[in-house]
């Protein structure tokens, strides 16, 4: 029993220790933004990195998206290897590092779905000086609850204890008002009334003025100038995961690809599935890939259930349990000629497959999950690129 006890006392002391150590990193690095939100978490930790930089602050920069990356002060990227799977913990290690470079600030993307985990991310690993909460919608229902309003609610808890906090959401932002207040935090609803369509194509990549609004209001709070903070995010490197488009033509067809996977809820997807092809007519071929992971049929469901609100020619499905998310497809009425249950097969017979759908133009928009197993959604991202590329 006395071992027992000893033993005891010893493993507490050392947990103690250890927090005291982290909270020593932690106030080492005065400026803490922690990121949440359903969608554009990784993007908006670059664009919000990139304005401090260009702003002449040392900036550590953590995402957790596509693939996770540690943004270095000069602007170059680490990759983060896990041996044993994404852990919380991991941002105890991250601010460890983050305190020997000796940064004015730090941006790290939330990488916790369960809300008792934000709760702890937030309170004992960040203690964020700036919240972020990018938007508000329905995703990880199996974990934050069944209505955007219990998933608000946990996003919040990332909201900081008597510092501030901007988001982009509109609708739920009452909710957020509610906890900020109990908080003693100032909240800040951000819209994009002032970032134009000229200043949105200097990206060479596809980004959202609800991010480029969010992360300026954010680097006006820690002292950078719009112009600058704007000038940094334009050359800034995007996420894996950021929307991209990939076009090439051959003899008699043009076809491009819109890496869409990342937006992997019901509602971001349709956005921006509207939002690429408004402005498609004619003689125009518009196709869905789904790709599948086996984990994730719920929301496999969710995205087969937006084909009744969008226009589009064929759905092929791709990845993992093709054929139970048919076999749903088929339920909810979707019509049978217009679905295609390919699976994982090589990626020249894919392109073989969707070049026969083609006539003259094709517009291919890849959604659902970019890591199965395989890694097929990432492969066909992969195909794309090259395509462009002139490399096959």
């Amino acid at each position: 029993m006395y071992v027992l006890i000893v033993a005891t006392l010893v493993l507490i002391s050392n947990w103690a220790l250890e927090y005291y150590r982290h909270l020593r990193y932690v106030n080492a690095i005065p400026i803490r933004i922690h990121v949440n939100g359903t969608r554009g978490k990784s993007s908006l930790t670059r664009l919000i990195s990139s304005g401090l930089r260009a702003g002449n602050l040392v900036t550590v920069g953590k995402t957790t998206g596509t693939l996770p990356r540690i943004l270095l002060p000069d602007g170059k990227e680490s990759s983060i290897v896990r041996l044993m799977g994404a852990n919380i913990i991991e941002q105890k290690y991250i601010f460890r590092y983050a305190a020997s470079l000796k940064p004015d600030a730090i941006v790290i993307e939330c990488m916790a779905v369960n809300p008792a985990y934000q709760w702890i991310t937030e309170r004992k690993f960040v203690r964020s000086t700036i919240g972020v909460i990018t938007n508000a919608r329905p995703d990880h229902l199996d974990l934050m609850g069944s209505t955007v309003q219990s998933v608000t609610m946990c996003l919040s808890n990332t909201i900081p204890n008597k510092g501030v906090c901007f988001t982009a959401e509109d609708e739920q932002f009452h909710l957020m008002k509610r906890v900020a207040k109990s908080r003693n935090t100032d909240i800040y609803k951000i819209r994009p009334v002032d970032v134009t369509d000229e200043e949105m194509e200097k990206f060479s990549y596809i980004e959202h003025k609800d991010n480029v609004q969010l992360a300026l209001a954010v680097c006006q709070r820690a002292g950078i100038s719009r112009e600058v903070a704007l000038k940094g995010m334009q050359s800034s490197n995007p996420d894996p995961g950021a929307l991209k488009k990939y076009s090439h033509q051959t003899k008699d067809k043009k076809y491009t690809f819109y890496n869409v996977f990342a937006a992997n809820d019901p509602s971001s997807t349709e956005f921006i599935y509207n939002m690429v092809t408004k402005n498609l007519h004619g003689n125009i071929t518009k196709i869905l890939i789904l790709n599948n992971r086996a984990d994730r049929f719920f929301r496999s469901q969710q995205l087969v259930d937006i084909c009744h609100n969008i226009q589009y020619d064929y759905l092929i499905l791709t990845g993992e349990i093709c054929d139970k998310v048919f076999n749903y497809a088929m339920q909810q009425g979707l019509p049978q000629g217009k679905v295609l249950e390919i699976g994982q097969i090589p990626m020249d017979d894919l392109y073989k497959k969707i070049s026969n759908l083609v006539n003259q133009e094709g517009h291919v928009i890849g959604i659902g999950n970019i890591a199965d197993k395989a890694k097929y959604g990432a492969s066909i991202v992969k195909h794309f690129k090259n395509k462009s590329n002139g490399k096959n």
